[in-house]
């Protein structure tokens, strides 16, 4: 059974910084895709940032978060990281971590998330 632990959430100023840890367990190796989401209340569950299968993985940024956010994974455990620095209100969100299965959203992995809070 696969499954995702994302750590790392808590509270912090505008302007911090914070890194989040998604553990997988259930897979082989590193050569997987995985993505980090969010959702603040009210809104929708949107895509954050994605990195590739290893090696050579491309990654992906939300507009939003370019520029702020990095994901990377660790060289030698099944773990990704989401280093987030330069941090804004509006980042208040749950974060979790994904594992595509290949077909749907609702099908795929999913972490129980972590919260994020930004506030002064």
């Amino acid at each position: 059974q696969v499954q995702l632990v994302e750590s790392g959430g808590g509270s912090v100023q505008p302007g911090g910084s914070l890194t989040l840890s998604c553990a997988a367990s259930g897979v082989t190796n590193n050569n997987y895709l995985l993505s980090w989401y969010r959702q603040a209340p009210g809104d929708s569950r949107v895509r954050v940032a994605t990195i590739g299968p290893s090696p050579g993985g491309g990654t992906y940024y939300a507009d939003s978060v370019k520029g702020r956010f990095t994901i990377s994974r660790d060289p030698a455990k099944t773990i990704v990281y989401l280093q987030m620095n330069n941090l804004h209100p509006a980042d208040t969100a749950v974060y979790y971590c994904n594992l595509p299965t290949g077909t749907t959203l609702a099908a795929d992995y999913w972490g129980q998330g972590t919260q994020v809070t930004v506030s002064s």
